[in-house]
């Protein structure tokens, strides 16, 4: 029997990066009586990853549950970056509506297009909130005409465009029907989802269905399964069928073993579930997301959204330098592999394959931080990888060579305008559009994806910190031809040992120097960075001669510059084709593929010899 279930809501957050939705769902949460009056708080308590709290950004989409009046809403709080878009595009299956938020300042961006595309496809209802209107630079008014042209820019219904609008502000938890009237608290935006968000429907007396939109792990239970209820009733030690729309798969058996609703920031656990509700439930080892969890008797396997492609690969292989093997706990091609292919059943928007040796293997993702991300967990794990070069994917279409293009939206004061300009016209960029938002000048291009990389730590050098940078996948377009991305070179170790202050400061004439004194350092490991577009080998070891003659507080004299300390970030963006990343749980160090200075040489001038031929 198709019922509405009117004391439930499924609702997903989606924006762009740095928009404020998961400050705003804290004020939801406070005001939804989740902690005790008492109770000591944190901001941004949905980011309860250790990155994610360092990064002050979103990576996982989180779960929440909040109760107003008689009715539990369940929230879902979703990345903004361009890069884990992966994460949004499988969460809105799980959801009845959607709630875009907008900063009042910046208005639609990027990613602010992209999430709210799917969304439509989807025929989400939404609710639009324009976040932050106690900036001093809001343009609240022009902001919510942005956002109507977006929605009619993306086809959007009669219905969607005829969405609420609500003003908020995320951080003092208020929000309001009028701009110019400040609200007191949330409730308008409970009211608005009440009254605009559909509450989910189907038959709750029939055969089970639930499609799995995420997954969890647990040392103790294993993989848990966490998806909305589409069909029937969930109980626990029930006996299931799990099957999978596109792997065509013959389907298999498993035991819902417990299952767990979420309640304020806690999953608590039940004995059964009905059609609409999110859960998470435990007993099938091998569940994926993706799969159906149906009855024995009726096996149904239903459609999951279509992940977008990733854009760019690295190649991950076993840490072959001088130093291997010191600082990591894991560090066997088979136990990279393992902890690789694991990745792959949490995160749907990468990819992992073999590569041509045993020892290394081809890791593509949605774009730089992606893959950082990833590099990063990893080494905190107690790994220890050396990771290549970035590469974007081409592809062939039609019989042409493409690839990928980004769509580039920058945000800079005016006197950094020209340096910006100059640098992307090196890169093939097309300024799309050039215009006045508040006292900064937005700039939009199109630009291959391949010419972005390494240009990120330039464009913040050009613009003084004071430039946004927001990027996102457009579309493949015929490839453009060679385009020279690094114009420095690389200041190589000429042999194995330990810095010292006398070899430092008779190297740092050369460039920019990545080491302190007293580090380890080994031959073909880069330590500076070379103005000229050359390689440089030098010494950094090298030790002063002691003589009979001294001079008093000669050594004293020796004044070094500070180095460069990269993140793993801006190594990606730094190294060349024939230099690697070399990644410990402790250290990070820039890494020629060929150590020996000898072998090195004579491969460079084979390649020179190639190309001249």
């Amino acid at each position: 029997m198709n019922i509405k279930r009117e004391d439930l809501r499924n609702v997903a957050i989606i924006a762009h990066v740095d928009h404020g939705k998961t400050t705003l769902v804290d004020a939801l949460l406070k005001q939804g009586g989740i902690y005790r009056d008492n109770q000591e708080t944190v901001t941004c308590v949905m980011d309860s990853g250790d990155i994610e709290r360092e990064r002050g950004i979103t990576i996982l989409a989180k779960n929440t549950a909040i109760h107003y009046k008689n009715t539990k809403i369940n929230v879902v709080d979703t990345p903004g970056h361009a890069d884990f878009g992966g994460e949004v595009e499988r969460v809105l299956k799980m959801v009845n509506g959607v709630i875009l938020l907008v900063d009042a300042a910046e208005g639609p961006m990027p990613q602010t297009r992209f999430v709210l595309q799917k969304a439509l496809a989807l025929n989400h209802p939404i609710i639009v909130v324009v976040n932050k209107i106690d900036k001093p630079d809001a343009r609240v008014h022009e902001v919510v005409d942005e956002v109507l042209e977006l929605l009619i820019d993306l086809d959007a219904t009669d219905e969607q465009l005829d969405s609420p609008v609500l003003f908020c502000s995320g951080r003092a938890g208020t929000a309001s029907l009028n701009p110019d009237v400040a609200g007191t608290d949330m409730t308008p935006l409970f009211e608005a989802i009440m009254e605009h968000i559909p509450a989910p429907e189907g038959d709750d007396e029939g055969e089970t269905q639930m499609l799995v939109s995420s997954i969890d792990y647990n040392d103790f239970v294993g993989r848990i399964g966490i998806g909305r209820i589409e069909r029937g009733v969930v109980r626990q030690n029930q006996e299931v069928m799990i099957s999978n729309f596109h792997s065509g798969e013959k389907p298999r058996r498993a035991k819902i073993v417990s299952i767990y609703q979420i309640d304020g920031l806690q999953r608590v656990q039940v004995e059964s579930a009905k059609m609409g509700d999110i859960i998470c439930f435990s007993g099938a080892g091998d569940i994926n997301i993706g799969d159906t969890v149906t009855s024995t008797s009726c096996v149904e396997p239903l459609e999951f959204v279509k992940v977008s492609e990733p854009t760019l690969e690295m190649t991950f292989s076993v840490n072959d330098s001088p130093f291997a093997g010191k600082d990591g706990k894991y560090v066997t091609s088979r136990q990279i592999r393992d902890r690789l292919y694991r990745e792959l059943l949490k995160d749907v928007s990468l990819r992992v394959n073999d590569g041509d040796t045993t020892d290394n293997f081809r890791v593509c993702g949605r774009g730089e931080m992606h893959l950082s991300i990833l590099i990063e967990n990893m080494r905190r794990e107690g790994y220890e990888v050396c990771c290549s070069q970035p590469r974007v994917i081409f592809k062939e279409i039609d019989g042409v060579k493409c690839e990928p293009i980004e769509r580039v939206t920058i945000d800079v004061p005016q006197e950094y305008v020209g340096a910006v300009i100059e640098k992307l016209g090196q890169r093939k960029g097309d300024l799309l559009e050039m215009g006045t938002h508040g006292s900064r000048t937005r700039l939009e291009y199109r630009i291959p994806t391949r010419c972005l990389i390494g240009y990120r730590s330039k464009f913040m050098t050009d613009t003084r910190g004071e430039g946004i940078i927001n990027t996102l996948f457009d579309c493949y377009e015929p490839f453009k031809g060679e385009i020279p991305m690094r114009f420095t070179g690389s200041l190589v170790a000429s042999e194995q040992g330990v810095t010292t202050s006398y070899g430092l400061y008779n190297c740092q004439d050369r460039g920019r120097m990545f080491v302190t004194v007293q580090t380890p350092v080994y031959e073909g490991q880069v330590v500076g960075e070379c103005p000229k577009a050359e390689d440089i080998t030098l010494n950094p070891c090298k030790e002063k001669h002691l003589t009979a003659v001294r001079s008093t507080g000669a050594d004293e004299k020796l004044i070094l510059t500070p180095p460069v300390i990269f993140s793993i970030e801006e190594a990606i963006d730094f190294i060349a084709d024939d230099e690697l990343i070399e990644i410990t749980p402790k250290t990070l160090r820039i890494r020629k593929k060929i150590l020996n200075t000898e072998l090195r040489l004579k491969a460079q001038a084979k390649v020179r010899k190639a190309l001249q031929g």
